[in-house]
């Protein structure tokens, strides 16, 4: 067992800031800026600073009688906190108690403490003069695969993260225990998501999946594997799946909750890829004697734009889950059906409240606490037989509910500052040799074109919700004519799908009429491999220079990044 006495005359000091070398400290700016590691987020604990935190006014740690703490003269609301984070080296992965002691001589608020990714393992209203206060939290310590990375990174620390009106450590200990892992494979909505700090929950991003611990008694870790636009293809892809099934052991259980992204690639369907995917991760986990557990993708808080009424866009995949649960006999936690429920008794706009900021699928923490709290109550329903009702006595009954969470504006970002990796539009793309997708693609073009992006999306393609980052696009397209039924099949725009040659070149002409007049249109080499209506589009593109005159490009073929931005740079539509 290791102890860290944060008071005077312990083992830590304010001044003990973490190095590699030493193993143990507190973390800050400058240790992040000092181990480049740490500012990826599944890397450093959960929490990043704004860019522009060098502008507010910094915190510094202090000692009292009571322990190691900061008093931050937060530059804001005052709602907003600075989280007090502490770094320790352990000899192995493996799963760990971590014991947490907090008492101090004046009053303190609003208290969460973290460990990991920003895991919540317990949040308590108020701290009196006097009073001491322990938690008891479990951890796993895991190789992982960061979003966007292909290698394995194997960091043997565990974080904890203190917030609070003045954020306090007084003693933690840690040791390590055999106990069962709960781990998760998921998406955005399930992951476990930084937040910037100053921090208020009701502006972080947040998935269900990192708050399940605070609701969760008795010894069991939780090990979140879930990262942002996986589908249940990519989730195996990208190496996430050899991780889990690597580690998980006889008696283990998998949560797994996918659908947000499977639904944007055609080859995904529900009843198709993604119901095979998810019958084959079920017989995985069998065969290791790991207990599997189905989730259905939690819901959106979308709308249609035409009546008004609540547009479920997931509820095929809530299907697909619970036939894949009811043939091979698999508790499926209905987590669609009460996050939908819940939508909508509250209504779209009050509803925005457990969102992120202009999101419309993506939770505060506020928000992915309360689907948390949905599936403890699925699995109560559910869990009721065999290996699975150790799953329902782990449910803490004692947690207390949170507040009712308030609106807050996200921080502002400080009028002329701009950051370091921020360049000219027309710079060589990043990840030039990588596939150009069709919503990169369209977003490319409308840029090129000069157009802004629109604030709504009025449900016109099935696989495009609302707040996705490129629904601005797809609606800007829609009303500058640039996107047409031409390119878009089916009902579907496909945004994650690679674009090819044609596409590209439709989108590109068409936003090039928008501003100016198109050549006179002539005979084509490529008349014969496109429809009468997109013959004009190519024979423009010949003689403005993106076609080869001669027909030797081949029009299916997918394109890169640095291709697309080539054509959108060498053609002058402004």
């Amino acid at each position: 067992m290791i102890t860290y006495d944060f008071t005077p005359g312990g083992n830590i000091a304010p001044e003990d800031i973490y190095t590699k070398e030493r193993g143990y400290g507190f973390l800050t700016e400058q240790t992040m800026e000092q181990y480049p590691h740490l500012m990826l987020p599944e890397l450093n604990g959960g929490f990043l600073p704004v860019p522009w935190y060098r502008l507010l006014k910094p915190v510094t740690i202090e000692q009292t009688s009571c322990g190691c703490m900061i008093r931050p003269e937060t530059p804001t609301d005052g709602r907003r906190q600075f989280p007090l984070r502490f770094k320790c080296h352990v000899d192995a992965e493996g799963s760990y108690r971590v014991r947490v002691t907090l008492y101090s001589d004046e009053k303190i608020s609003d208290i969460r403490i973290f460990t990991g990714r920003r895991c919540l393992g317990a949040w308590r209203e108020t701290l009196l003069p006097g009073e001491e206060y322990t938690c008891e939290l479990y951890t796993e310590v895991c190789g992982i695969i960061p979003r966007g990375q292909e290698k394995v990174y194997h960091d043997l620390g565990i974080e904890v993260s203190v917030t609070a009106d003045k954020p306090l450590l007084s003693k933690i200990t840690i040791e390590p225990v055999n106990c069962p892992v709960l781990y998760i494979a998921g998406d955005s909505t399930v992951t476990d998501q930084s937040a910037e700090y100053p921090y208020a929950p009701e502006t972080s991003y947040a998935g269900w999946g990192q708050m399940l611990p605070s609701l969760l008694c008795g010894a069991v870790s939780v090990s979140n594997h879930s990262h942002s636009g996986l589908t249940t293809e990519s989730f195996r892809q990208e190496g996430h799946a050899a991780i889990l099934f690597e580690h998980c052991k006889p008696g283990d259980y998998v949560f797994f909750q996918f659908g947000h992204n499977d639904q944007k690639l055609q080859h995904l369907k529900a009843g198709e890829g993604y119901l095979a995917n998810l019958e084959r991760y079920i017989t995985e986990c069998r065969k290791l004697g790991v207990h599997p557990v189905l989730v259905t993708p939690v819901a959106r808080n979308t709308w249609r734009g035409s009546d008004g009424a609540y547009n479920d866009l997931l509820q095929e995949y809530a299907d697909a889950c619970l036939e894949a649960g009811s043939r091979l006999s698999v508790p499926v936690l209905d987590l669609h059906r009460l996050s939908m429920e819940f939508i909508v008794r509250l209504q779209r706009e009050n509803a925005k409240r457990y969102f992120y900021p202009s999101d419309y699928t993506h939770h505060n923490d506020f928000g992915a606490r309360k689907m948390a709290e949905m599936i403890c109550a699925e699995i109560r329903r559910c869990c009721t037989e065999g290996a699975y009702r150790l799953l329902a006595s782990l449910i803490n009954d004692s947690a207390k509910s949170w507040p009712e969470p308030s609106f807050v504006e996200p921080l502002p970002r400080p009028e002329g500052f701009v950051t370091d990796n921020e360049t000219p539009e027309w710079e060589e793309p990043d990840r030039p040799s990588e596939p150009l997708l069709r919503a990169e693609a369209l977003d490319m073009v409308i840029r090129r074109a000069g157009f802004f992006i629109t604030n709504v999306y009025n449900d016109l393609f099935t696989d495009i919700i609302g707040h996705e980052w490129y629904a601005g696009a797809v609606e800007c397209g829609l009303q500058n004519g640039i996107v047409t039924g031409e390119v878009c099949e089916n009902g579907l725009f496909r945004p994650l799908e690679t674009v090819n040659l044609l596409d590209f070149v439709v989108f590109l002409m068409r936003a090039y009429g928008s501003r100016r007049t198109l050549p006179e249109a002539q005979q084509c080499p490529y008349d014969n491999c496109v429809s009468s209506s997109l013959r004009p589009l190519l024979s423009a593109a010949c003689q403005l220079g993106v076609l080869s005159a001669d027909g030797t490009d081949e029009l299916d073929m997918p394109i890169t990044r640095r291709q697309g931005s080539n054509l959108c740079r060498n053609l002058k539509i402004m």
